[in-house]
């Protein structure tokens, strides 16, 4: 053998050598894998556009440290309303629920759902809830809360089209509602609230069980609403019929059991950058279920400025009505309510 030829082997000898760790590296076995849980479906934006590249992110971020597992359509077992029971537990170390499936649980962060508190801008609402973390952290004592997000608001999907220019056109119907204040509003618009989780609701509508249901637009894709349903009503200027408030939260003793330098990974991939990025999403989302319902052959319709200014007394109503009901709790409804929409007009969107 030349030397040239010897020294050629040494040098690749040595590179082989050298890239041994690295490749075991890319390789290793995660330190930590944290299962993921929720009620959606993998293919619904909840999956797809959130929670799959929040773990991407993070998975990549701590060189494959930590690694996700993503159960949706609540392949781990259970309801929907069990979910928070889950992750409090530690049966599932991170979920993605609604807290109305929990009704008390989280009293304070129910402000966000008001009516004439969230008017319509899932990013707006979702960085006035940064902005008020400290006064709504009691609902989260028992859990790691990664996200506390809304959509852009419940717009009312009804099967059969209705005259919204009659007085109390929505007297009479059962509608679907994802939360107590939801049901509270369809009380006062003279309907009949229906609770179930959000997966059981195309059945419900094609065997009559309710005749319309409260759900943003964007969550009729998935569920193929727009073939189920002939109208969809928004509010003047898109103002909506409340919210629901989701929660993206992690298991305490999960992740208490991470070293300093892998929290601070989840904790920079969580929180107000997050909320934003989420805002913009759902936001985003809203104009496909609309295109759907027009494409099916059905109506989205708006309601006029005095059906509009109608729903928005009704929904000063429901603030009272909210203010009362958490005093009993004692906890100081009007201070939270004060500070929600002084930081919703802090972050109201430029027309």
């Amino acid at each position: 053998m030349t030397l040239i030829k010897k020294l050629g082997t040494l040098a690749l000898s040595s590179l082989f050598v050298a890239t041994l760790p690295a490749l075991a590296d890319e390789h290793q076995e995660p330190e930590f894998t944290f299962s993921i849980h929720h009620f959606l479906s993998p293919k619904a934006v909840t999956q797809t556009k959130m929670i799959k590249p929040w773990a991407e992110r993070i998975e990549a971020a701590s060189d494959g440290r930590i690694k996700f597992e993503i159960f949706p359509s609540m392949s781990l077992g259970g309801k929907p309303p069990e979910l928070y029971r889950q992750v409090r537990d530690g049966s599932a170390d991170i979920v993605w629920t609604l807290i109305g499936y929990t009704p008390g649980v989280f009293p304070r962060s129910e402000v966000f759902e008001l009516p004439s508190v969230h008017v319509g801008s899932a990013e707006q609402t979702n960085r006035a809830i940064q902005d008020s973390m400290d006064l709504i952290a009691e609902d989260y004592a028992d859990l790691h809360p990664l996200l506390v997000h809304v959509h852009a608001g419940n717009a009312l999907h009804l099967v059969e089209p209705l005259d919204l220019t009659a007085d109390d056109p929505m007297k009479g119907l059962k509608l679907r509602t994802p939360s107590r204040t939801g049901a509270w509003l369809i009380e006062a618009l003279g309907a009949e609230p229906v609770g179930m989780p959000v997966p059981a609701l195309p059945q419900a509508l094609a065997k009559g069980t309710v005749d319309g249901a409260f759900v943003p637009y964007e969550v009729t894709v998935p569920l193929k609403l727009a073939d189920l349903t002939a109208m969809s009503v928004e509010g003047e200027n898109g103002e909506r019929f409340g919210t629901s408030v989701f929660l993206y939260a992690m298991n305490k003793d999960s992740y208490a059991s991470l070293p300093d330098d892998l929290k601070k990974i989840i904790d920079e991939h969580s929180g107000e950058a997050f909320a934003i990025e989420m805002g913009k999403m759902w936001d985003g989302e809203e104009e496909r279920g609309k295109t759907l319902q027009e494409e099916s052959g059905g109506a989205v319709a708006t309601l006029d400025a005095d059906k509009t200014a109608e729903l928005t007394k009704l929904g000063e109503g429901i603030v009272e009505r909210w203010i009362d009901e958490v005093a009993e709790k004692d906890i100081e409804g009007m201070a939270i309510v004060e500070h929600a929409r002084k930081a919703m007009d802090v972050h109201k969107p430029e027309e």
